[in-house]
């Protein structure tokens, strides 16, 4: 099945925009049980975020799908749906010739040299290897390239950011988890952990690892977001921070908005501490107390940030679409990144670094990795 290119313009942007973090595999999951004769992707579809005719004009040539199963499954459950999303991914690659399976960096390469967009797979959760260095061995041999420590809850070996601290960071057991991603070749992913493991993980590894969807906590104070202490240390390891648009990691209004939430919900439900479901409390909390708005310039200030913190060649960028229904002004949809590389071109950022911004630093540390693993 092909798409006529010629009725969108973002294909022939320049760019080499190879987006870290889309949540489409989950997103169509929830709305069309993987059908995808009910959820074609080839058309527009309103109830998503993303969609073939929608990146087609986003301009994006590589995207990293999340293949995601929620924490509170039980870890031996979390493997089976993690297996869905990736099988998921590759029936929807087989189904479109837009698109191709990558799982190195000359792959996704070659990909756009050949008019296709290049998937890639990225787990979202430690809880979905089920403490097995034997199952992580084999999400890698089913092509998946990064691995998501934790997600909103801890793991038996990793801390979550937006979970009570148990482990203190790594355990030992954790340490080992991210040798063996070093050795096999699979990117170390630091997005939803706790500073601890943050820190545990930087030390450890011996690769680049990345934040697939955070942004600076100094300029919002989103607990997924990353401290400066931490920023200061990702020069050295050669990794990336993945700017995201998720607004209530994007704006301190929103995150203010979203800590009262939960707060509120703490109160509500007598629930002392412990996770709760984030977009249920939201939406909950929406009905009467509606958020405040993130914009296409409050995500702009990140990427200025970050360029003073870390520079240039350690940014990228991790929308998160369909991962939450709450959007950022301006930044709806896969379509809408030519308005942020216009933004950033209007405060003076050259087509050089918003081409390394874009993807060829995330190749760059593919190649890094894939290079120590051989």
């Amino acid at each position: 099945m092909r798409l006529y290119r010629s009725i969108v313009g973002g294909w022939q942007m320049g760019f080499m925009l190879i987006d870290g973090h889309n949540d489409l595999p989950w997103a169509h999951r929830e709305a069309f049980g993987y059908d995808l004769d009910r959820g074609d992707v080839a058309v527009v579809q309103a109830g998503l975020q993303t969609d073939l005719p929608r990146l087609l004009a986003g301009g994006v040539k590589g995207q990293f799908w999340s293949v995601y199963a929620p924490s509170s499954l039980s870890e031996s459950e979390a493997v089976v749906t993690t297996l869905e999303q990736i099988d998921f991914v590759r029936r929807k690659v087989d189904r479109y010739d837009e698109l191709t399976l990558a799982t190195t960096a000359d792959q996704v390469e070659s990909a756009v040299t050949n008019g296709q967009l290049a998937s890639l797979l990225g787990i979202e959760g430690g809880h979905s290897i089920c403490g097995s260095l034997g199952v992580l061995r084999q999400m890698y041999n089913l092509g998946v390239r990064y691995l998501t420590l934790t997600h909103n809850t801890n793991t038996a070996w990793a801390d979550s950011a937006t979970d009570e601290p148990a482990v203190g960071g790594l355990s030992e057991f954790g340490r080992a988890v991210v040798a063996e991603m070093n050795r096999i070749g699979m990117i170390v992913d630091l997005s939803h952990v706790a500073d601890t493991t943050m820190h545990d993980a930087l030390e450890t590894t011996s690769a680049p690892a990345i934040f697939s969807h955070s942004n600076p906590r100094s300029v919002c104070e989103g607990s997924r977001n990353v401290p400066d202490d931490v920023l200061a240390l990702v020069p050295d390891n050669g990794g990336i921070v993945m700017v995201t648009f998720v607004p209530f990691l994007v704006a301190q209004s929103v995150a203010t908005w979203f800590r009262n939430a939960m707060e509120f919900a703490r109160i509500a439900t007598g629930e002392a501490k412990g996770p709760l479901d984030p977009f249920e409390v939201m939406r909950e909390r929406d009905r009467f107390v509606p958020p405040p708005r993130a914009t296409l310039d409050d995500v702009v200030r990140h990427f200025e940030y970050l360029r003073e913190a870390v520079g240039i060649a350690h940014i990228g960028i991790g929308g998160d679409f369909d991962g939450s229904h709450y959007v950022t002004l301006g930044l709806e949809d896969v379509a809408s990144y030519p308005r942020l590389f216009a933004a950033l071109r209007a405060r003076r950022w050259s087509d050089v670094e918003l081409d390394a911004v874009a993807g060829r630093n995330l190749l760059r540390v593919m190649r890094h990795v894939e290079a120590l693993a051989e």
